[in-house]
């Protein structure tokens, strides 16, 4: 099975890559930087000199790291624009036994490929419901019955409010969410129906591609009505184990949209661990901010679904397939 090498520098692979992609640079960010630099200044040959001084005692250090990568012959290789980085590196790994590929137009023609991808409509219907609703849930029940499900939450590490950041590793940057939602994007039938979660336009400091972002605006919705006290519940298990600072920080976060003396308020049931309390705040501006959403959309584009505390998730999932197909 044939990998994929990013020749290009650790920041540029850092900023975002093609999933899945190994990174092994040619020029690390500070050679890459003298080589920009003495091209401007003296030219395409003096810069492509001075990489051969600094890449080529290299050359065996390359070829060990790519055999340290795979045990496999078959490697692609990219940079930007698949040119002299790519080149080179496929002509060392090349001479060590490599059977190399190299990407036609480089990473560039591949993220012209992304937004293209992103372009495709897709049947989409939202799973919508207010906070601690239990709309992940939902997606995993309707992912075990075999429906087409993409977690945008999951892709970028973020649960999509002040306090979706807890407990979740670093956000990707908005190139690399793009990259790895096209690839999930690529796979979904477009006659089937794709479920994803409602969702704001930023998700933490990811901003959710225009193109998707507007189908998703304009899908219908189909959202589960659960009771207060087990949305408070959920809310807690999930966020409750949480040390009160954290909580707190979080909290102050929504000073602008609280109000001061609401913020006050609640954190002093924090403070106090009236959990319940300081839930009932929070959820007053998030029932808010769900609502003036809702009223954003279509005339009868909303269609809900009561989820009762006795009924298990698959059984919820099966009742908005059958709701979608109604749609």
């Amino acid at each position: 099975m044939s990998i994929i090498l990013d020749a290009r520098s650790p920041s540029e692979y850092q900023q975002a890559h093609i999933p899945g992609a190994l990174n092994l640079p040619l020029l690390d960010d500070e050679h890459r930087k003298i080589i920009g630099t003495l091209y401007k200044q003296a030219g395409r040959e003096a810069a492509v000199l001075k990489g051969f001084d600094l890449v080529g005692p290299k050359f065996g250090d390359l070829v060990r790291q790519a055999r340290a990568m795979t045990a496999e012959r078959e490697i692609t290789v990219y940079c930007w624009r698949g040119g002299m980085r790519s080149g080179i590196l496929s002509w060392v790994l090349g001479l060590a036994g490599f059977n190399v590929t190299l990407l036609k137009g480089g990473y560039k023609a591949y993220r012209t490929r992304v937004l293209e991808i992103l372009q495709q409509p897709r049947k989409v219907v939202i799973v919508g419901g207010k906070t601690g609703s239990g709309k992940t849930e939902l997606l995993e029940g309707l992912l075990a019955k075999g429906e087409q499900v993409i977690d945008l939450e999951a892709l970028v590490n973020h649960k999509g409010s002040a306090f979706g950041a807890l407990g979740q590793p670093p956000q990707p940057t908005v190139e690399q969410f793009e990259n790895e939602l096209a690839r999930l994007w690529e796979t979904m039938d477009p006659n089937r129906i794709l479920w994803l979660e409602n969702e704001s336009r930023s998700i933490g400091k990811v901003k959710v591609n225009d193109a998707v972002y507007e189908l998703m605006r304009t899908a219908p919705v189909i959202e589960v009505n659960v009771s207060v006290t087990r949305r408070k519940k959920r809310i807690l298990e999930d966020y409750g184990t949480f040390s009160k600072p954290e909580l707190e920080e979080c909290t102050s976060r929504l000073k602008k949209r609280l109000g001061g003396l609401r913020l006050q308020e609640a954190l002093n049931a924090l403070e106090e661990n009236r959990m319940s309390d300081w839930l009932d705040v929070l959820l007053q501006y998030y029932d808010k901010t769900y609502g003036h959403g809702n009223d954003l959309r279509s005339l009868g584009s909303i269609h809900t679904i009561d989820w009762p505390d006795d009924v298990s998730p698959a059984n919820i999932a099966a009742a908005f397939i059958e709701r979608a197909a109604q749609l």
